[in-house]
């Protein structure tokens, strides 16, 4: 098994070692059903099958709790605790550290993202609530795994420049809360200021999906915010190494 795969797989396993994963996946699953079914009427006052509000409502549950929490001590904990330096002096690439770490989170929030699919399954194959269109479905789910490769990303990108947790914790959730809702403020600019501010908005980018349209565009931009956030994660752990 290569190091980034061993590194990966124990960063996984230490989520489910102590009690972040079960009370994550726990308190996700609760708040998005009550959001889904209750929420200024839910599901049922929309009275049709269709899965577009728990895509609408996913999204504002995992950039500001679940990838901050998840994400907050893969670096910024190894160096609180001094295993950092062990663990860089090892024979293993700085790349394997990166990529090995951020597997191992991104399987955890992806876990949490795939575990939503119980609500479709059971509201229209058990419960026979409708017929609902899995082409929307599917394009929902794509865009959400887009979105929460490049927030993992960004989080770890936080998590190897900050000295600590809490820090990681709360600079993550400023920096996904404010790349979530910045499109807000295009409203209130003109021109090309306003167009840019559309282009960088995760809510932009990632609405469509939830609606079945799959863009070449949004694709490319979270794809390229995953690998940008990441390289800059490998620079900062670098420089780390030969301080």
């Amino acid at each position: 098994m290569s190091p980034m795969l061993t590194i990966a797989k124990r960063e996984l396993r230490s989520y489910f070692d102590s009690a972040i994963a079960y009370v994550v996946i726990s308190l996700s699953l609760l708040a998005l059903g009550a959001l889904f079914f209750m929420f200024r009427g839910g599901f049922w006052q929309v009275d049709r099958a269709t899965m577009q509000a728990m895509f609408d409502y996913l999204p504002v549950g995992l950039l500001p709790l679940v990838v901050p929490v998840v994400t907050m001590r893969l670096l910024a904990e190894e160096k609180r605790s001094g295993t950092l330096e062990m663990l860089i002096t090892l024979p293993v690439k700085d790349s394997d550290v990166i990529l090995g770490k951020y597997f191992g989170a991104l399987a955890l929030v992806l876990l949490i993202v795939s575990s939503t699919l119980a609500y479709p399954l059971a509201m229209f194959k058990i419960w026979k609530l409708g017929v609902l269109d899995w082409g929307p479905v599917f394009a929902g789910y794509l865009g959400l795994v887009l979105l929460s490769a490049a927030a993992v990303a960004l989080g770890l990108l936080v998590s190897a420049i900050a000295e600590s947790q809490m820090i990681a914790l709360f600079v993550t959730i400023l920096l996904l809360v404010g790349l979530y809702f910045v499109g807000d403020m295009a409203t209130l600019m003109t021109g090309s200021a306003s167009a840019v501010i559309e282009a960088v908005s995760f809510r932009a980018r990632s609405q469509d999906f939830g609606r079945g349209l799959v863009s070449t565009r949004d694709v490319v931009f979270f794809l390229s915010v995953t690998a940008l956030a990441l390289a800059v994660a490998f620079r900062a752990l670098e420089r780390r190494k030969w301080a």
